[in-house]
């Protein structure tokens, strides 16, 4: 399903009511069909017990460009099925670049591989996302 509607403006609008990637301090990079890059800046509130960056914000931060690569065709789309593999500690300070590909993009489902790289272009995680297509317009 085609949108008159761009890929950047369904993503402006996302941007605009998602208060979780506002907190994590997104910034837009790049936005195209299919594909999304963004990044952010570690900061000490995100750190767990161990010193490093909790989990569960790379989690959130690859998953805020999955679901920006999955909707910008202005098709409301939700995740069923995830996974990351985290190859590398990320501290304070560090600052994460996300780059989000379209593998494969049916009409009901779309496969996306995210990769999270850090400011020395380690890569830091790989996740894996599977979409469904509700067939309902975001804008």
């Amino acid at each position: 399903m085609q949108s008159s509607v761009s890929s950047v403006a369904v993503v402006d609008h996302m941007m605009q009511h998602d208060l979780f990637s506002q907190w994590l301090g997104i910034s837009l990079i790049e936005i195209k069909e299919g594909y999304s890059k963004i990044q952010m800046t570690v900061r000490k509130e995100m750190i767990n017990g161990l010193g490093i960056v909790h989990g569960g914000i790379a989690f959130s931060f690859a998953d805020s460009a999955f679901a920006f690569a999955c909707n910008n065709r202005n098709n409301l789309s939700v995740a069923l099925d995830t996974s990351i593999n985290f190859l590398k500690p990320v501290h304070v300070d560090d600052i994460l670049i996300a780059e989000a590909i379209e593998l494969h993009n049916g009409k009901s489902t779309g496969l996306y591989q995210i990769t999270v790289t850090n400011q020395h272009q380690h890569t830091i995680a790989v996740f894996k996302g599977t979409c469904f297509r509700t067939q309902k317009k975001l804008i």
